[in-house]
């Protein structure tokens, strides 16, 4: 059995959703959906009109909405019976949002407002496959998918779970949504934005698919950002290595944590374009063969923060203090470098900024750097060859460096630069690694 998982450009109009629906239609498969294009975006528009406690902007932001989706049913549907059941189903969803204008906002009604894009999606789906007598079953990934007390998935009761639903009901295809699961307390909640393919990839794992397929609006992952750079072309194959490299640090493609439960299982992944479906796309497996350089990425909003301290000369403690910090405050470091009395490291999350400040200049005088971006050169860079960083540095030695990262992986060279260089490091090495390729 696969998995296909669509993102919300898939589906963003209603003869999009009937080309999936054809897509899957032969398929023996659990198919993950994530929520119409921009629904999110508005649902998160909505949520922070609530926190506001501003329920007149909320209440027209779902007015607003609704009408998208009562627009978008009425091409989707093309029976009485169906549109009659899909109107019904848009105006139970919308009454749930609006319920939460009338009463004290929270956390734990903003997961639940964000849950209903995937919801209304899923459903509407199964509602058209069912017009058009394409036989699946609906599955509620609340009944299956849980995050556990540390935000992690819980990967023996999705594998328990998921196969008890699945015995439940006897079919080739199953329609589930990506995103939302349930955390360890039994709230709705969410593995956070692009989470889609790490649900996909979950159930993956869970079922031990015989592939798992991500659906996009582009031809594969290209070697290099095409928003940013005019000449790339998508690559082929990627090893699990290369590909987590290049999620991580700003292929948007996919997400960053879709890699690891696959390789794991040592299960394909697939990456293709729902509006160029006969393209091979990218397909993502174990060992691919030796190249110098596979492919460039780039990375927003980085943080670098300095720490230097003259009296921790050699202490061997000084690493952990600093770590320590970062532990305490769930904030993940991109990339670190050390001196003898410095340490420089880069965030992309700043929710706890200020308080990781305040407690690091006990450890030394810090100073923090923003608007920047890490430039990601993944290929083969092990120890045995040679001149790979001199091509690199050849390529950017008209732009400022402010870090870099190299060997920490065989399959990575990072540089920390300012944002405002991102465009020129990027299609200076597009220019200079891959021109010949």
């Amino acid at each position: 059995m696969k998995v296909i998982k669509f993102g919300g450009t898939s589906l963003g109009t209603a003869s999009r959703m009937k080309k999936v629906a054809k897509l899957v239609a032969n398929e023996n498969a659990i198919v993950v959906l994530s929520a119409v294009s921009g629904t999110t975006n508005s649902l998160a528009e909505i949520v922070q009109s609530l926190y506001k406690n501003d329920r007149n902007t909320a209440k027209e932001a779902i007015i607003e909405l609704k009408k998208h989706y009562q627009e978008y049913i009425g091409q989707l549907f093309s029976t009485e019976k169906q549109l009659t059941k899909a109107h019904n189903l848009v105006t139970s969803h919308f009454n749930h949002i609006d319920s939460f204008t009338e009463d004290l906002f929270t956390i734990h009604e903003e997961k639940t407002i964000l849950a209903q894009g995937e919801l209304l999606s899923t459903a509407m789906f199964q509602l058209y496959l069912e017009e058009i007598n394409i036989h699946s079953a609906l599955l509620s990934a609340l009944d299956f998918m849980r995050i556990d007390k540390d935000l992690e998935p819980d990967s023996f009761y999705i594998q328990y779970n998921l196969t008890r639903e699945l015995s439940t009901c006897e079919s080739q295809l199953y329609i589930t949504q990506g995103y939302i699961c349930r955390n360890f307390f039994g709230e709705i909640d969410n593995l956070k934005r692009g989470g889609s393919d790490y649900t996909a990839a979950l159930i993956g794992e869970a079922i031990k698919a015989s592939e798992i397929e991500i659906w996009t609006d582009i031809d594969g992952m290209h070697n290099n950002d095409p928003r940013v750079v005019d000449k790339t072309y998508s690559i082929e194959r990627l090893s699990y290595d290369e590909a987590a490299e290049l999620a991580y640090f700003g292929a948007k493609i996919l997400h960053p944590t879709s890699v690891y439960p696959a390789q794991l299982s040592g299960i394909p992944i697939y990456l293709k374009n729902t509006l160029n479906p006969e393209k091979v796309g990218t397909i993502i497996e174990k060992e691919v063969g030796i190249r110098e350089f596979t492919a460039v990425a780039g990375k927003d909003g980085i943080t670098a923060i300095k720490i230097k301290s003259a009296r921790m000369l050699l202490a061997y403690g000084f690493l952990r203090k600093i770590f320590d910090i970062f532990e305490r405050y769930k904030t993940p470091i991109d990339v670190i470098t050390t001196s003898e009395v410095a340490v420089s490291l880069t965030i992309d999350d700043h929710t706890n900024l200020n308080a990781i400040h305040e407690e690091l200049r006990y450890l030394g005088e810090v100073s923090i750097h923003k608007d920047l971006s890490i430039i990601c050169v993944v290929g083969n860079f092990s120890h045995e060859n040679r001149g790979s960083g001199n091509k690199i540095f050849e390529c950017l030695k008209n732009v400022p460096i402010r870090m870099v990262s190299y060997g920490g992986s065989q399959h990575n060279v990072s540089v920390v630069i300012e944002t405002h260089y991102k465009k020129e490091a990027m299609i200076a090495l597009n220019d200079g690694l891959f021109s010949h390729q």
